[in-house]
């Protein structure tokens, strides 16, 4: 069966009949209800907090969200953006409480900068790696996406983005993204190795290990931004003292003229080179001119120069007259 996303674009294939198809099907309805409900467990929300549900369709995961018990921490207010205006109508007439946003995600996150506590994506950020005209780049909206919603989640904020990515290359590019916007990210499957697996992208604001932040992530595979680039730090950071820290401080002084101590035995045995000294540079007494002195060697310059001038000169002439003749 073809995925939609090879199809169209999400704004021409969810078109009025489509929309209408999906939000009133009764097996999409409790597979999206399933799927949003896993989300809200990862998410692991303690009190009533403000969502962003990206790609929010027609309100169907929004209405869960409107709904939860208290003692699970709802209800919870929301806010959805989707491309598909006819998605957003569906939600209209069905008189959901959240507010909704026309806009594509590819362009941003278009919110102020700490807005919200968590968000949600169900279905919605692999449609991002599709590039309908050569002039798109995945990569380039993916950055935009992920930039943009790590700035409008509040510190210690999480996000969960449920996706079907096409294959691994897809699943690594939309992870790495979320790692070079700054999130600590984890990659959670259920049902793995079966047709009905679902893949589960979840993120925390200011990096760290998400498995101690969300509960059931305990035996995911984490990747973390900060975590990352401090090991990468470490493995090419030059350690003071050492062989490779003496030999470039020993270049520095020799480039500044200085006497350099010969390279030791130790250095030798290592390299099996030969210890090399430096040769001593020549010494030369160093020459004071009297002030008289100097003011005639300055004249004689110039003298000097201006002959110079003047034999250009009558050259040039006598070509000149050679030339008319």
């Amino acid at each position: 069966m073809s995925r939609p996303e090879d199809n169209l674009p999400p704004d021409l294939f969810y078109n009025d009949v489509e929309s209408r198809k999906y939000t009133t099907s009764s097996r999409i309805r409790n597979i999206q209800a399933d799927m949003t409900h896993r989300a809200l467990e990862l998410l692991d929300l303690r009190e009533p907090s403000f969502i962003l549900d990206v790609g929010c369709g027609s309100g169907l995961s929004g209405e869960i969200l409107s709904n939860v018990e208290p003692e699970e921490g709802g209800p919870h207010t929301w806010v959805g953006m989707d491309i598909s205006s006819s998605m957003l109508a569906q939600a209209l007439e069905r008189d959901v409480e959240g507010d909704m946003l026309l806009a594509d995600i590819g362009q941003g996150v278009p919110f102020r900068p700490g807005s919200f506590d968590a968000a949600i994506s169900i279905s919605a950020i692999q449609w991002l790696c599709n590039a309908e005209t050569s002039d798109v780049s995945p990569e380039s909206r993916l950055k935009r996406f992920f930039d943009t919603l790590y700035a409008s989640l509040k510190r210690g904020g999480k996000a969960v983005c449920q996706f079907y990515p096409k294959n691994a290359q897809q699943r690594s590019m939309i992870s790495n993204a979320a790692i070079k916007a700054g999130f600590g990210a984890g990659i959670l499957e259920d049902d793995p190795e079966t047709k009905s697996v679902k893949v589960y992208l979840v993120l925390s604001v200011g990096g760290g290990d998400v498995t101690g932040a969300v509960s059931g992530m305990q035996d995911v595979d984490v990747y973390d931004s900060r975590r990352r680039e401090r090991k990468r730090g470490k493995e090419f950071a030059e350690k003071k003292g050492g062989k490779a820290w003496i030999m470039r401080k020993k270049g520095q002084m020799e480039a500044k003229g200085k006497v350099v101590k010969a390279t030791t035995q130790k250095h030798e045995v290592m390299t099996g080179q030969p210890p090399t000294e430096r040769p001593k540079a020549e010494s030369k007494p160093a020459q004071i001119l009297h002030p008289r002195e100097r003011e005639c060697d300055v004249a004689a310059m110039y003298f000097q120069a201006a002959e110079r001038e003047t034999e250009r000169s009558r050259s040039s002439r006598e070509q000149c007259f050679a030339s008319a003749k």
